[in-house]
């Protein structure tokens, strides 16, 4: 089966979403099916849409390159439908308009069979400046008839159905061939070294893990607690957010902030940490159930975490400390309470998790697909 994995932006080797793809797509192939996938690209100012390392339409440059990338998707259609695609993955991009509903409607008509990921639903808070709110206004008034026009709706949520098409549930997955293995359990007796790794948003909630360092160090205690940062604030809100905390309460030391790290640099950092930081806010957003990759890969990486919304693939698992989903500050004596306590291995963690693999979450989707259609 051919197979066209569709998405709406570039690939970053620091970002997660990006390794997500290519783990997805890398699943899908291990199922045995010839997949070609549709991005797009920059090159000296020039805008391109790609199939793998091929040009599929040259948009140029200019303001009119950056009207074309958001509105043309006749040659996507047109592709797949040349090239005898059977099946289309869309990752959502919270795009629903009139020229994605042609799209999706002329291969429909050409008897391929088109499902769309909504990585996370509900996403309505998530936008909060002007242009934000611009993209979801136009989203809110097509998505529905866009997902008419879909066979199903990929979701990581508990939801049957969104938007009234029925939903393929799954879960984010782990490429465990791609995600190194914690090999040291440091010493813990006089400090505990946190990691944070995200794009960071305000419904990721470090603040609330800042504010409770702030609070802990209030007391002068011996026992030092650290939280490295690994990645790049998304705007204004989130730094002043974090920021300001750091800097009035000299943490500087305590907290530190390394941007986006990948490869080598990033398991370094895994190694030198000993517990790892999940979303805390998730509530900000109006999220209660969701299955994060940020879990997976940390479980991945043989580490305890912490997290604040529902994951029903943690929930009971020992290496799991919940905090509450609301705005108080991390009671940091907790997580040191926590960790001491702890007694499993990063092998136990890793493999706590086997049936979380990409190619398994992946095999749901092609199943669901070819025994119903």
């Amino acid at each position: 089966m051919k197979v066209l994995f569709l998405i709406y932006h570039g690939f970053s080797e620091t970002n997660g979403i990006s390794k997500k793809i290519c783990y997805q797509v890398d699943a899908l192939k291990k199922c045995n099916l010839d997949v070609c996938t549709c991005y797009l690209s920059e090159s000296d100012g020039n805008k391109y849409r790609m199939i793998d390392n091929n040009i599929l339409s040259d948009y140029g440059h200019g303001f009119s390159s950056k009207i074309l990338k958001r509105i043309e998707f006749n040659s996507i259609a047109d592709y797949a439908i040349r090239e005898g695609i059977h099946f289309v993955y869309i990752r959502s991009d919270h795009n629903a308009n009139p020229f994605t509903i042609n799209m999706v409607k002329k291969m429909r008509k050409a008897n391929i069979c088109v499902v769309m990921e909504i990585p996370t639903y509900p996403y309505d808070n998530e936008y909060s400046s002007i242009y934000g709110k611009i993209i979801l206004f136009i989203d809110k008034c097509f998505r529905k008839t866009l997902a008419k026009s879909l066979y199903r709706i990929i979701t990581f949520s508990d939801y049957k159905s969104i938007f009234g098409t029925p939903t393929i549930q799954i879960s984010n997955g782990i490429d465990f061939d791609k995600i190194k293995l914690k090999q040291n359990i440091n010493g813990t007796s006089h400090e505990l070294h946190l990691i944070g790794v995200a794009e960071i948003h305000y419904w990721h909630g470090f603040d609330r893990l800042v504010q409770g360092l702030v609070n802990y160090y209030k007391g002068n205690p011996d026992y030092k607690v650290f939280f490295h940062i690994v990645g790049d604030f998304f705007g204004e809100r989130e730094r002043n957010d974090i920021l300001p905390l750091i800097s009035t309460h000299h943490l500087e030391s305590y907290i530190i902030l390394h941007g986006a790290k990948h490869g080598e640099e990033l398991d370094l950092l895994f190694e030198q940490s000993d517990m790892a930081i999940g979303s805390l806010a998730r509530h900000r957003s109006g999220i209660t159930n969701i299955k994060t990759l940020k879990n997976r890969e940390y479980a991945a990486r043989g580490l305890s975490f912490i997290y604040s919304e529902q994951d029903s693939d943690f929930e009971n698992k020992p290496y799991i400390l919940k905090v509450p989903a609301d705005e108080s500050p991390i009671d940091i004596n907790l997580i040191i309470d926590f960790h001491r306590k702890l007694n499993i291995s990063p092998i136990d963690i890793r493999n706590s998790i086997q049936s979380l693999s990409w190619e398994e979450q992946m095999k749901k989707v092609i199943t669901t697909v070819q025994t119903t259609r």
